[in-house]
């Protein structure tokens, strides 16, 4: 309508996003970097948070655009999932192929089999997920979970939430905590100052082909205090301003005609619209929570997935030579998840009838605890008394700490790692869409054994594998600590020694010294465990150590001869 009449060549002030008229001021530049970092090799979680039409989304497509080949990202718009329809908006995003009527755990395997392809091709993958403030809190939890497969130094996918000031309301619930504690960065976008909306005024007019000078100088301050630097808002106040420019036949957008087009615009608008928008400076408090919260994000590390292959041969032979026992050796054999069952097969009447009837048999006490048994720290500390230790409540929390005595680890993976692993873990169950939390106490073919508020009770694997979607806690002793080398001296040094000569069946050197002699045991225990082979006994070379020499540990393997009664205390 007036485009022609300014000479423009295109409306300067359209609310439709386009490339051509990205605009990063300082804020956004500054939130950019922040979210970079955030995800950067160790973090999993960032979060990008805002009023309406400050611009989240733009710094959102700004971040994709400048992503090299070496990301695979996706954008999800405007979610208003369950936990299923955001695991298949996931894989339809990334052209995965699923089972129609796929279950939560076909989907999540899917997904994590892309996500360990494309980090075998040195491909980092990024969901970002815009309007996440609609996320229910299941919906989030699910996002945490997928979040938990990573390397030993770093994700395997990445997830940006973006969301307007709801979302941070949302996560300082307890029921979000552990999501909130592993958002390792995030930022609040501020509306543009004054001498930003000038620039972005003058860019937009520019990029449109037209005079810089449409609008005057006290047009702009006009605008920039109705629009109180919202650029949404700008766009409808510029363009409004145009409009009656054009209507009056004047050239130039005054100050008077910047009001009116205000008022006509800003009377649709919500009454209390002024009151939601903070300066800088007006909520240091509501700063220095966030800043709080990113510390112990960074702070508190999360859980470890891995696993090793290709080792056949070394198992062989040191079966042969009958210097260790399998039980010892089977947590590091590479265990592939089980094959998935067909949709007919996860559908069989059969498999439904045996889960049916497995709840209803369920000792009523028992199930109700079941169903109350949200406390994960509470179940945490169960499974360390099986250790013989009393753990505090911080011990509780896991989340990779260590106290000193113990290792505390959150993982991903099936029944079958569980039982070669051999210790009894923490379960995370889905119990008519909540979640409980549960000791796996014993396993076997067919029977499973859990604890959850001093009760054990025998349930079928079956019905276990159904409402268990592959989350686990697992705790170990540690002996060790510290990385050691060549040339390190000290009782931690004798110790790695002793451990090295059992799995290896070789005599200790007895020595206090890291010498050339110690390196080469611990080049053979890497080339044993198909790690990178350097001599070095860092942090993955003592875990695996120590999985491999734990002593009086509570085994997971049910006993024939045990006699167990459902229901029965400890």
């Amino acid at each position: 309508m007036y485009k022609d009449y300014f000479g423009f060549f295109e409306v300067p002030f359209s609310i439709v996003p386009s490339s051509r008229y990205l605009f990063l001021s300082q804020r956004h530049r500054e939130a950019m970097q922040h979210l970079q970092a955030g995800l950067g090799d160790g973090g999993g979680f960032a979060m990008l948070t805002g009023e309406v039409g400050t611009g989240k989304t733009t710094v959102a497509k700004a971040m994709l655009a400048s992503l090299d080949d070496k990301t695979r990202a996706g954008l999800i718009l405007n979610p208003t999932f369950t936990s299923l329809d955001l695991l298949e908006a996931i894989c339809d995003e990334f052209h995965l192929h699923y089972p129609e009527k796929a279950t939560l755990k076909q989907l999540s395997q899917c997904i994590y089999q892309f996500l360990q392809l494309n980090d075998s091709q040195g491909i980092q993958t990024l969901v970002v997920i815009d309007e996440a403030q609609h996320l229910a809190a299941d919906v989030l939890e699910q996002l945490r979970l997928l979040t938990n497969l990573e390397t030993d130094d770093r994700k395997l996918l990445k997830v940006l939430l973006i969301g307007q000031p709801e979302l941070q309301e949302k996560l300082r619930t307890t029921q979000l905590r552990q999501l909130s504690q592993r958002i390792t960065g995030r930022y609040h976008l501020l509306p543009l100052t004054e001498g930003e909306i000038r620039q972005y005024i003058e860019f937009r007019l520019s990029t449109a082909g037209g005079s810089m000078d449409v609008f005057t100088r006290s047009a702009i301050s006009t605008l920039a205090r109705e629009s109180q630097g919202i650029p949404r808002l700008i766009n409808l106040l510029a363009d409004k301003s145009l409009q009656y420019a054009f209507h009056s036949g004047v050239k130039q957008v005054s100050k008077d005609i910047a009001q009116k087009a205000s008022q006509d615009v800003l009377s649709f608008q919500a009454p209390n619209f002024s009151s939601s928008v903070q300066e800088p400076h007006s909520d240091k408090a509501s700063y220095l929570s966030y800043a709080i919260v990113s510390a112990l994000g960074l702070g508190i590390a999360t859980g470890v997935y891995w696993q090793s292959d290709n080792i056949a041969p070394y198992l062989d032979k040191l079966r042969s030579s009958n210097s260790l026992d399998n039980r010892a050796i089977e947590p590091l054999v590479a265990t592939s998840p089980a094959p998935e069952s067909s949709p007919e097969q996860v559908e069989d009447t059969n498999v439904a009838a045996s889960v049916t009837q497995a709840e209803s048999s369920l000792p009523p006490a028992f199930e109700q605890a079941l169903r109350e048994s949200s406390d994960q720290v509470q179940a945490v500390r169960e499974l360390y008394k099986l250790w013989g230790y009393q753990a505090s409540v911080m011990d509780g929390i896991c989340e990779g700490q260590s106290n000193g005595l113990f290792q505390c680890r959150s993982y991903l993976g099936s029944l079958a790692q569980i039982e070669a692993l051999n210790f009894p873990v923490v379960l995370q169950l889905n119990i008519e869409q909540m979640r409980s939390f549960a000791v796996l106490y014993r396993l076997e073919d067919a029977v499973a054994e859990i604890l959850v508020a001093d009760q054990r009770v025998q349930v079928p694997r079956a019905w276990l594998e159904q409402v268990w979607y592959g989350e686990y806690i697992s705790i170990w002793q540690r002996q060790l600590s510290d990385t050691l080398k060549v040339h390190d001296q000290g009782p931690q040094v004798r110790i790695l020694d002793d451990k090295l000569s059992q799995v290896l069946g070789v005599s200790p050197l007895g020595r206090d010294i890291f010498d050339s002699a110690l390196k080469q045991k611990v080049q053979v225990f890497q080339r044993w465990q198909n790690m990178d082979v350097d001599g070095i006994a860092g942090k993955n070379t003592l875990k695996r150590l120590e999985l491999l020499t734990q002593t009086e540990a509570p085994e997971l393997t049910f006993s024939p001869t045990e006699s167990l009664q459902q229901g029965a205390s400890r």
